[in-house]
């Protein structure tokens, strides 16, 4: 997916107010430090304005959709008008629809819920399981795996080669990632959207890492579906959505059976039940709905619109060169990528350092230096095994994860950071891992519910 370039004279913004941004933590060592939160690809800090947004709404909660109260009417109307600010935000069609899910996974495991009978689905071996797994829940829809491309157009490619040589000729569904979140790289999508549709198949774009950073445009794109989540986009836990095309989702039977996704139940003579379901989203929607979530969600998009992705991306795209630059500086550290240092990428980078066990190399800048990052095969396990193929890790070290008979263990590291990260805390990192290498860790670590952790 192209980025769209910034000029180098353009100003970048600076950090958006997020919470948690003055939590001091204490360090094994002794004092206290501000919290430097660089996990942003697990879960991103809640935006401080859409803290304060959920905290207005809070005293005004209540039931949403039929009831007659007033606070009722008020929470449908904001859940509902949540539902159009993200249609605006990732410039839906007036025939799309918007669903309200719990995450990133719940979005794509509903899809998967309705594809056709007989659907074959391509999804590279590099995507994040949320978007690797759910389709092999279904055991009338064939999945085809395809390795990990080492170009944007080998990844073209590969697409196109495997969609010719389909049979039979049937419905199709492409799932792929927009950035990767292990290497932060972009992902070709539109190219890969039009590799879809000339060989007659529908593409949805994981978009959990990828909305975050770049605007995400349905139309632009040429997707027929995007799945993300608010906790990736500075929202708090609990909501996610999944937005596109209406037809096969009104076309099949609800993802829960329940109240708000039935417009009308009725009694059979035989005794049993007659069942109208909506064809709105509501069809997906059953049970009471996650308004604050909704709200959450809307409020983020509102933000990141208002602040400008432009300047986010500038700014975002300096601290990745900081980042880059400063490891680079440390010939033990080996950045993993799959399409080279030249692509573009958003702010996650995933690395390994020789002669540590990455797990007690993510322990000592957590718990010496106040940095959280995240070690481990980050839910991309083809992916990194692929990346760390011939990767040396010490299985005897503190926090070495469990591995198969006759496997190495393999873990890398993640630093991730985005629209609320400060300077300082990309400087710390690089600062610390520096020291780290050339001094070693000052505290003894050891190994606890397969955790490294700080020795007592």
């Amino acid at each position: 997916m192209p980025v769209s370039a910034v000029a180098a004279d353009r100003s970048v913004c600076a950090p958006l107010p997020v919470l948690g941004r003055d939590v001091r933590v204490p360090l094994v060592t002794g004092g206290e430090v501000d919290y430097a939160a660089l996990d942003y690809a697990a879960s991103a800090p809640a935006l401080q304005r859409v803290w304060d947004d959920v905290a207005a709404y809070a005293p005004y909660y209540g039931s949403v959709h039929r009831g007659a109260g007033y606070l009722s009417q008020l929470s449908t109307d904001l859940f509902e008008n949540s539902r159009r600010t993200i249609e605006e935000f990732l410039g839906c069609g007036a025939e799309d629809q918007v669903i309200f899910t719990r995450s990133t996974t719940d979005s794509l495991n509903l899809l998967a819920s309705v594809l056709p009978q007989d659907t074959r689905v391509f999804v590279f071996e590099t995507e994040h399981h949320a978007s690797l797994l759910p389709w092999e829940q279904r055991t009338d829809v064939a999945v085809t795996y395809l390795n990990a491309p080492r170009t944007p157009q080998q990844a073209v490619d590969t697409l196109e080669k495997a969609l010719a040589e389909r049979e039979p000729y049937g419905p199709a569904l492409v799932c792929v990632t927009g950035a990767s979140n292990v290497t932060g790289e972009l992902w070709p999508v539109r190219e890969l959207a039009a590799a879809a549709h000339a060989h007659g198949a529908r593409i949805v774009l994981d978009a959990a890492q990828l909305a975050p950073h770049h605007p995400v445009d349905i139309a632009e794109l040429d997707v027929d579906w995007v799945a993300f989540s608010g906790h990736k986009l500075y929202a708090p836990f609990g909501a996610g959505v999944l937005a596109g095309r209406a037809d096969w989702l009104q076309d099949a039977a609800p993802y829960l059976a329940g109240g708000g996704a039935s417009r009308k139940v009725s009694r059979r003579a035989d005794g049993g039940v007659d069942v109208e379901w909506h064809t709105t989203a509501a069809r997906h929607e059953a049970g009471s709905p996650n308004v604050i979530g909704a709200y959450a969600i809307a409020s983020a998009c509102r933000a990141l619109s208002e602040a400008g992705f432009e300047g986010l991306i500038a700014r975002e795209q300096a601290l990745i060169t900081r980042v880059r630059e400063g490891l680079a500086e440390v010939p033990e550290v080996n950045v993993l990528s799959l399409f080279g240092d030249d692509a573009a990428r958003v702010g996650v980078l995933s690395f390994v350092v020789e002669g540590w066990n990455s797990s007690h190399f993510a322990a000592a800048l957590s718990a010496e230096y106040g940095i959280g990052v995240r070690d481990g095969l980050f839910c991309a396990h083809p992916l990194v095994r692929t990346l760390l193929g011939s990767e040396p890790q010490e299985p005897g070290e503190c926090g070495a994860p469990d591995s198969a008979p006759g496997e190495r263990s393999l873990n890398a590291i993640r630093v991730s950071f985005g629209a609320g990260t400060p300077d300082e805390h990309v400087d710390r990192f690089v600062r610390a891992v520096k020291e780290l290498v050339t001094e070693g860790a000052r505290w003894n670590y050891r190994t606890e519910a397969g955790r490294c952790v700080p020795a007592v």
